[in-house]
């Protein structure tokens, strides 16, 4: 039989490694969102693209092609793919699974950076859209329109704002972020002030991005490159694409009208520009129009 003092020993080393035990017991959870938070860290980096001073590759925002991609999905992201389009910006989904269309994306070569979405009526709304851009390897889902409930007052724009910093805030996590694509109306006055600014200075630029629409400001009357110069790296996301002379300023393809996009590229390290996608919101020949502004760009050095 040991002697007391060898037993003590052992009782109090068996204490020990018992209360570390529960000690290590009670940190677990706290470990576990210490792990999860260095995790989803991570996988935010491994999404993260560094910005480019460079144009990055030839991207199309989808709505150009909408009817050809209702009718055909695989053979006119295959098309596309023949134009020099190496990135495309979803405008919805035509009722194909998420695997599907990331499936036809891998055949062809293309990947898909970013998305147009609806707004979701409450928080909770969004799990699906993100459950989607992680499947289709989204970084960005952009609101690219809102009713007259907005814009009818400065109010609006603010709810507006608000609702997009909540958004970040539950696509931060999931290593997504939210962006908001500007049309001509933002940047009409409303109750004296410019929605724009209104929206732009309450936004979060750590959650939410600008989708910045070349053609629509420009119609718009706004003097671009002050724009850019004015909120420097908000702008990742761009759309391209050409304006006729005033007073009509009718929408072109890239090079067939008055932008300058040489000019405006050169600011793409200002701009914090990632991705830039083509867009004709009508063209008569949706194809026949990639492929002239797919050129064209091609063609700038």
């Amino acid at each position: 039989m040991p002697d007391a003092h060898a037993a003590g020993i052992s009782r109090r080393s068996l204490l020990a490694r018992l209360a570390a035990v529960s000690a290590g017991l009670t940190s677990l959870p706290v470990l576990a969102r210490a792990l999860e938070a260095r995790a989803l860290e991570a996988r935010a980096l491994a999404r993260e693209v560094a910005p480019v001073a460079a144009r990055p590759p030839i991207g199309l925002q989808l709505y150009t092609v909408r009817a050809l991609m209702a009718r055909d999905m695989s053979g006119t992201l295959a098309a596309l793919a023949a134009t020099g389009v190496r990135e495309v910006e979803f405008a919805g989904y035509f009722d194909r699974a998420p695997a599907e269309i990331r499936a036809m994306l891998d055949r062809h070569a293309l990947t898909a950076p970013a998305a147009h979405v609806p707004l979701p009526a409450t928080p909770d709304g969004w799990t699906p859209v993100f459950d989607a851009a992680e499947a289709l390897g989204h970084r960005w889902l952009v609101i690219p329109w809102v009713g007259n409930d907005v814009r009818a007052s400065l109010d609006g724009w603010r709810r507006l704002a608000d609702a997009l910093n909540e958004a970040g805030r539950l696509a931060a996590p999931r290593g997504l972020r939210v962006g908001y694509h500007n049309h001509d109306f933002e940047f009409a006055a409303t109750e004296g002030q410019v929605p724009f600014d209104v929206l732009a200075e309450r936004l979060d630029p750590a959650l939410v991005d600008l989708e910045l629409d070349l053609y629509w400001a420009v119609k718009a009357g706004q003097d671009v490159r002050a724009l850019i110069a004015s909120r420097p790296g908000r702008f990742p996301l761009w759309h391209v694409k050409d304006a006729g002379p005033a007073p009509e300023r009718a929408m072109l393809d890239v090079g067939a009208g008055t932008i300058d996009f040489r000019a405006l590229f050169a600011l793409g390290a200002q701009a914090g520009l990632r991705h830039a996608f083509i867009e004709h919101d009508e063209p008569s020949d949706p194809m026949a129009s990639v492929q002239a502004s797919a050129a064209a760009l091609a063609r700038m050095p």
